[in-house]
């Protein structure tokens, strides 16, 4: 079968709520700075009531990642679910606008909103989030287009929703249906909180399933329980055939087999929100791959994704990646 698209995400379909604010704030409100915590609809509209000049985009780490491959020039499609109200029109829109393959059944009889995640910026760049998951915590297996996993190169699986058993049991029929069509599949851990709540089942789950794994240093240190970022590179390396570590402004890792190559990051005039900057890292290196780029490539465009997202407010790019790629002579 040829592939008719290069990558598929499975996420969280959340719209974003943004605001820059202070750590006074964040003390206030109990946040803790530089993490994502899980909220209730009534914490979510009390918190959204007191952050101000709030701007919103459409986000969720794998649509996230899905629309900066889209901006690279792949062929993308997005499974995620979103609830029949304006936001659930919002984030559909957003997607379809850059010609992303978005069919997932709107939910229907079911009060359940859309799903909206608060991100509080403050000076130093850095995001902390509060998610009320909404609608896109009610995905199931029924979801997975398995035409669209079988047609797509890589299937790209966003690690948050190993927060729930239906997107643990989504994740593993999407993982299945790409293995039998002799296709790849990549994971993203997504958060150190995430990684030690599911440590166990997220490597046995990689040791069945992945061929491609993404982290940052902190989620692989939490993976492994180790304070030795090459030993926990080590034992990564024993689970899939190849990783893309990301260490901020230390640049990147890519470990494949025996091989490890050290990336520089892409230089950043100035930081002013984190929000998205390993999502974007991890679209140019899907999109390098299904381009048969060499690896080191591939960290160097997603580098360059990375680089260009935290210049801005907001997790998407505001500007043609394939083009910034381009005049870097890297595609």
């Amino acid at each position: 079968m040829t592939t008719s698209y290069d990558i598929t995400a499975v996420g969280h379909a959340i719209v974003d709520v943004l605001a820059q604010t202070d750590e006074a704030f964040l003390t206030k409100h109990d946040l803790h700075k530089g993490a994502m915590t899980l909220i209730d609809a009534h914490r979510a509209l009390s918190l959204s009531g007191a952050m101000q000049d709030t701007e919103m985009a459409s986000g969720g780490s794998a649509g996230n990642t899905i629309s900066g491959a889209a901006s690279f020039g792949a062929k993308c499609a997005y499974v995620g679910k979103v609830a029949h109200d304006a936001l659930g029109e919002f984030f559909a829109h957003d997607l379809k606008k850059m010609n992303v393959h978005f069919q997932t059944p709107v939910l229907h009889d079911d009060p359940t909103p859309t799903a909206r995640c608060l991100i509080n910026v403050t000076p130093d760049g850095q995001r902390t989030m509060a998610t009320f998951l909404g609608a896109a915590a009610l995905i199931s297996p029924k979801d997975i287009e398995e035409e669209v996993i079988k047609a797509s190169q890589i299937t790209y699986l966003e690690g948050y929703l190993f927060d729930s058993p239906s997107g643990r049991e989504t994740f593993a029929k999407a993982a299945e249906v790409a293995r039998s069509a002799g296709r790849k599949t990549a994971i993203t851990l997504s958060d150190g909180f995430v990684v030690n709540r599911w440590r166990d089942d997220l490597l046995a789950f990689i040791d069945r399933h992945i061929d491609l794994v993404f982290a940052n240093e902190t989620e692989l240190l939490a993976m492994f329980e180790t304070d030795d970022f090459y030993k926990a590179l080590r034992y990564l390396r024993g689970k899939t055939d190849l990783a893309f570590v990301t260490r901020s402004a230390e640049g990147s890792v890519v470990a494949k087999m025996e091989d490890t190559h050290v990336i520089k990051a892409a230089p950043c005039p100035q930081v002013v929100d984190t929000t998205g900057a390993g999502d974007q890292y991890a679209a140019g290196v899907l999109f390098g791959l299904t381009q048969g780029l060499h690896v080191t490539t591939c960290a160097e465009l997603g580098s360059l994704a990375a680089a260009h997202v935290i210049g801005h407010i907001g997790p998407r790019a505001q500007v043609s990646l394939k083009q910034l790629a381009t005049e870097r002579g890297l595609i």
